[in-house]
C-alpha cells in the first residue's frame, strides 16, 4: 500500500505540473494574442520587441511565471528576467528543440531536464499573427515544486506506519490469544503423550475440547493408553516367563553337571567295593570328599539362584561411603589391591551390605581377570565425590574383555570363567539400579578394565 501510494502521489504531482504548465501557457497565449490584436506595430519578428518591451514585464507579474520571447530561428528577443540577470549573449533555443517545434502538429514542445535532483520543464510554442503566420517562439521555464506532494507523502505514510503497526498490535494480541485458546486442549494432549511410558500406569484425558477434530484425538488417545496397558500387562509377563524358562534351564545345566561325576563315583564305588581291601578307609574317605565337593557345587548353584531371584530388602542406614569400601577390601589378602580416595567421608543413605556386595563382586572379578603367570599385577579402588554422585571405581591390568562379549557382559547367566553361573554382575547391577546409579566399564583386550559405579549421594 505504501508503494502503491507512493507511486499515486508522483503520478498526480506529474499530472498536477504538466496541467498546470499547459494552463499557464494557454492563459499567456490568450494575453499575447490580444496584445498583438491592438499593437499599432506592424506584426513582424523585428517588431516583437517593440510590442512587448513593456508589456512582457506586465505579463509576468500577472501570471507569476518568466516569459521569453525568441525568434524564429532560436535567438533571444525579449525577456522577463531583470536586465541584470540577462545575460549580454543570452544562449539560444537548440536546434533540435526548433525542429521538433516545427515538426509537431501543435507547433509545441515541452523540454524536461533534471538539475541537481530538481525536475525543470520549459515549454516551446510559436506565436502567431492573425493570419496563423509564425512570428516568434514563446518560451515559458517551469519548476516542479514536490515540495508540497512530499510533505502529503511523509505524513501519509507517517500516518499508515502508526494505523499498521496498531493493526499488527492488535493482530498479535489476538492471534496469542485465540491460538492459546485452540492449542490449550492440544498441549494438554502432548503433554500427557510425553510422559506415556510402557513401564507405568498412564493417565487417560478427561477434558471436553470445543472441537471435534480434538475429541476425536483424545478419545484415540485414551483407547492408545488402554491398547498400551493390556500390551504392557502381556508383555511384562511374557518377559518374566522367559525370563524363568531361561533361568530355569541354566539352572538345569549348572546342576547336571556336579550330577555326573557323582553317578560315576558311585558306580565306581560299587563295582571296586572289597570289605576286606586294606586301603577301604582312604578309598572310602576319597569317595566321601568327591561327593562333598559336587554336594557343594550343587549348594553354591542354589545360593546365586536365590540370590537373584529374590533380593533382600534394603536395610538403609547413614554409612560413610569411603570407610565401608575400605573396609570391604580387607577380606583379600592380595598385596597389589590399592585404594584411594580424595576425601575421608562421604556420606549418605544406603544398605551397608548390599555395598558390600558391590564392591567384593568387582574385586572379586578383577582378581579373577588377572592371570596368574602375570608377573606385574596392579589393581586400584577409587572413590571420589562429583557433584551429588559418589563415583567408585574398580581398576585392573588383567586381560580385558574381549570385543564380541562386551554387549553381553551384564547378561544374567553370561560368563567368561569356566566356573560359576554369571550371575555376579548381573546382582550388582540390579543393586545399583534400586538406588537409581549407574554402572559402566571401559575395557581394552590384553590391557585391563575400568568398572565405574556412580550412586546418588542421599541425604536424610
Amino acid at each position: 500500500m505504501a508503494s502503491i501510494s507512493v507511486i499515486q502521489f508522483k503520478n498526480e504531482a506529474r499530472n498536477y505540473h504538466q496541467e498546470r504548465l499547459e494552463r499557464k501557457e494557454d492563459a499567456v497565449k490568450e494575453h499575447i494574442n490580444y496584445i498583438l490584436s491592438n499593437t499599432t506595430y506592424p506584426l513582424t519578428e523585428k517588431n516583437l520587441p517593440l510590442i512587448f518591451k513593456d508589456k512582457i514585464h506586465e505579463l509576468s507579474d500577472i501570471h507569476n511565471v518568466e516569459i521569453n520571447i525568441y525568434s524564429l530561428n532560436g535567438n533571444l528577443l525579449k525577456s522577463s528576467k531583470a536586465s541584470f540577470s540577462v545575460d549580454s549573449i543570452s544562449p539560444p533555443i537548440p536546434k533540435y528543440i526548433i525542429k521538433l517545434v516545427q515538426s509537431s502538429i501543435e507547433k509545441r514542445y515541452v523540454d524536461i531536464k533534471s538539475v541537481d535532483g530538481i525536475k525543470n520543464r520549459s515549454s516551446y510554442t510559436q506565436i502567431k499573427d492573425d493570419k496563423f503566420k509564425p512570428l516568434g517562439i514563446l518560451n515559458l521555464p517551469y519548476v516542479d515544486d514536490d515540495s508540497f506532494y512530499e510533505n502529503e507523502i511523509q505524513e501519509f505514510l507517517i500516518r499508515l506506519s502508526q494505523v499498521y503497526f496498531f493493526m499488527l498490535i492488535i493482530a498479535f494480541a489476538l492471534a496469542y490469544f485465540l491460538a492459546s485458546y485452540i492449542t490449550q486442549s492440544l498441549k494438554t494432549i502432548s503433554d500427557k503423550i510425553n510422559e506415556t511410558s510402557l513401564n507405568q500406569k498412564n493417565e487417560k484425558i478427561v477434558i471436553e475440547a470445543n472441537s471435534r477434530e480434538i475429541n476425536s484425538l483424545i478419545k484415540a488417545y485414551n483407547a492408545m493408553v488402554d491398547k498400551l496397558e493390556e500390551s504392557a500387562t502381556m508383555l511384562a509377563q511374557s518377559e518374566r516367563e522367559q525370563a524363568w524358562r531361561e533361568m530355569a534351564k541354566q539352572v538345569a545345566h549348572e546342576i547336571k553337571n556336579p550330577l555326573t561325576p557323582m553317578r560315576l563315583t558311585v558306580q565306581s564305588f560299587e563295582r571296586k567295593f572289597n570289605p576286606e581291601d586294606p586301603d577301604l578307609k582312604q578309598k572310602l574317605n576319597d569317595y566321601t570328599k568327591t561327593l562333598i565337593q559336587q554336594i557343594d557345587t550343587m549348594t553354591s548353584v542354589a545360593s546365586a539362584f536365590s540370590n537373584f531371584a529374590s533380593m533382600p530388602a534394603q536395610q538403609n542406614e547413614t554409612l560413610n561411603v569411603v570407610e565401608v569400601v575400605e573396609f570391604s577390601l580387607d577380606i583379600f589378602n592380595e598385596e597389589y589391591i590399592s585404594f584411594e580416595s580424595n576425601e575421608e567421608e562421604i556420606i549418605t543413605i544406603m544398605d551397608r551390605t548390599q555395598l558390600i556386595r558391590i564392591i567384593t563382586n568387582l574385586v572379586k572379578n578383577a582378581i579373577q581377570a588377572i592371570p596368574e603367570e602375570q608377573t606385574e599385577k596392579s589393581i586400584l579402588v577409587a572413590v571420589k565425590r562429583e557433584e551429588n554422585n559418589v563415583n567408585i571405581t574398580v581398576k585392573d591390568n588383567g586381560i580385558g574383555i574381549e570385543l564380541e562379549y562386551i554387549e553381553h557382559i551384564f547378561e544374567p547367566k553370561f560368563t567368561t570363567k569356566t566356573s560359576g553361573m554369571g550371575l555376579g554382575l548381573g546382582i550388582i547391577k540390579n543393586i545399583i539400579e534400586n538406588y537409581k546409579g549407574t554402572i559402566t566399564f571401559e575395557t581394552e583386550f590384553g590391557k585391563g578394565t575400568t568398572f565405574k559405579v556412580s550412586l546418588p549421594i542421599i541425604e536424610k
